[in-house]
């Protein structure tokens, strides 16, 4: 970090007021933090790593205090730094800021492979914390299984199912996969069957594997009754409002069966409650039928959802979630991106695979393609109907795919004389400010509303640019304040 970006770090930190996901402020004027581990391992477990400002007093509003000796306490942090595993690395910088000394601390991300990070003095399962908003959290015991499990290649889709029996598997659909893979593998062809059931994961030292339960079994919730998928309407915009005549759902069914078999059934309660409008084509006067999602994004992100999910014993009392809200799609499943693919590589580089057995049986059934064209085919597809783009989360040990329809609401325009948040907002975009940091400023949990109902009015004020005008629909896109207040007044 350069002495400048550090100076524009304070001057963002004072204009909001708040600290972030990836910065934390210690004053350290009257000596050095004591406790620092739970922010060293949260900042290396985070994506992006974070920086630690000293010399700032957040119970003055983040007033500059100075520290007590930029020496000491580079060698204090760096101590504390040293008892983390593995041995944290930060990169110091120093500046004098209204005649007084600031340090920033910068701290990188360990690799993947190394997390969780953690404080050796407390052990891996108490010393390992996450970054939830401007909060150190300690890590749960399924987040710190999700690294192992990445670092040690668990597969948990060809565990053994222990009440299950190979005669429970549907036969005929397990012959038409056998002789599947046959033609396509003649080498294969000639081995005995139950080696056979070894090498494609069927069986595991002659006991059924998940993968094949969830595929082959007539019934899988027999032996694990939440792995099927939950699917609800809700009459608002958020879980707990309610309809005109007081219900909370307006639909709710369990979906359950093989992952082909809830594939098809959440398919087909998709169709049903999703809305159609009929457009008349004005120069040809022929009709069409325009649903409300594109069908086929949807699949994927079903797809998606059921085969890269967490199966381990952790996730087990979690299904695949389907929810469909007044302006938007939302499924949700258990595990978030795995391995080391980032929300910004999603679609766009090889991911490591969770659940490669299960995956590849699919793909020999003709199910999925098993190409990591999943993402991009749900981009293009709601590209191509004039939709927004699809809204992708990781948020611990959650993967969600959120799809925005065409009825975007706008309760009314703010004025910014008037509205505290949009007044706050301007501030925050004094410099240019993406969707995902101005939906965290504001503290909601969707893009979409925080656009919908701050960003675009201030835009049709005047009080917002965007940074790329003529791609109002880049990934890249930022907003910047325009004019001032009094102008607006």
């Amino acid at each position: 970090m350069l002495a400048n970006e550090l100076r524009e770090l304070v001057r963002s930190i004072r204009s909001i007021k708040a600290e972030s996901p990836h910065v934390e402020v210690k004053a350290a004027h009257k000596g050095y933090p004591k406790k620092l581990y739970p922010t060293l391992s949260s900042f290396a477990n985070h994506s992006g790593g974070g920086t630690l400002v000293f010399g700032l007093d957040e119970t003055q509003g983040f007033t500059t205090v100075g520290v007590y000796d930029p020496q000491d306490l580079q060698q204090q942090v760096t101590a504390q730094c040293n008892q983390m595993s593995p041995v944290v690395r930060p990169l110091f910088t120093t500046v004098e800021l209204d005649g007084k000394v600031i340090v920033a601390a910068e701290i990188p991300e360990v690799d993947t492979a190394d997390k969780p990070c953690f404080y050796q003095g407390a052990g891996r399962m108490r010393g390992s914390y996450v970054r939830v908003g401007d909060a150190d959290e300690p890590m749960t015991d399924y987040e710190i299984y999700s690294y192992e499990a990445f670092r040690k290649k668990h597969q948990d889709d060809i565990r053994i199912v222990e009440r299950a029996q190979l005669n429970s598997l549907d036969a005929s659909k397990l012959q038409l996969y056998i002789h599947t893979v046959k033609q396509s593998k003649p080498n294969l062809s000639h081995l005995p069957l139950e080696q056979l059931y070894e090498l494609l994961g069927i069986t595991l030292h002659g006991e059924p594997t998940l993968a094949a339960v969830m595929i082959f079994s007539p019934f899988p919730q027999a032996y694990f009754p939440q792995f099927g998928i939950t699917a609800i309407v809700v009459p608002g915009y958020t879980i707990g409002d309610i309809g005109d005549q007081g219900e909370r759902f307006l639909d709710n069914k369990r979906i359950e069966g093989s992952i082909p078999e809830m594939l098809e059934g959440a398919l087909l309660f998709v169709q049903k409650s999703m809305s159609t409008r009929t457009i008349i084509d004005p120069q040809t006067g022929q009709r069409r039928d325009k649903v409300e999602y594109p069908l086929q994004a949807i699949r994927e992100a079903l797809l998606n959802a059921l085969v890269h999910r967490d199966y381990s014993h952790h996730s087990e009392g979690t299904p695949v979630q389907l929810i469909f809200f007044k302006d938007r799609l939302e499924i949700h499943n258990s595990g978030g991106l795995y391995g080391r693919l980032t929300l910004s590589e999603l679609g766009r580089v090889r991911p490591d695979t969770r659940n490669p057995v299960m995956a590849n049986m699919l793909e020999v059934l003709k199910i999925c393609e098993n190409r990591y064209s999943g993402i991009p085919t749900i981009r293009r597809e709601m590209e191509n109907a004039g939709l927004l783009p699809p809204e992708f989360k990781n948020e611990r040990g959650n993967f969600a795919v959120v799809l925005y329809n065409s009825y975007g609401y706008r309760p009314k325009d703010l004025h910014v004389a008037e509205n505290r948040d949009a007044v706050s907002l301007l501030d925050f975009c004094a410099i240019p400010r993406s969707r995902n940091e101005i939906a965290a400023f504001l503290q909601l949990t969707t893009n979409y509303y925080a656009m919908q109902n701050y960003v675009l009015p201030l835009v049709d004020q005047g009080l917002l640019a965007l940074t790329i005008p003529d791609k109002p629909r880049s990934r890249n896109q930022k907003y910047v304040a325009v004019g001032t207040l009094d102008q607006h007044r």
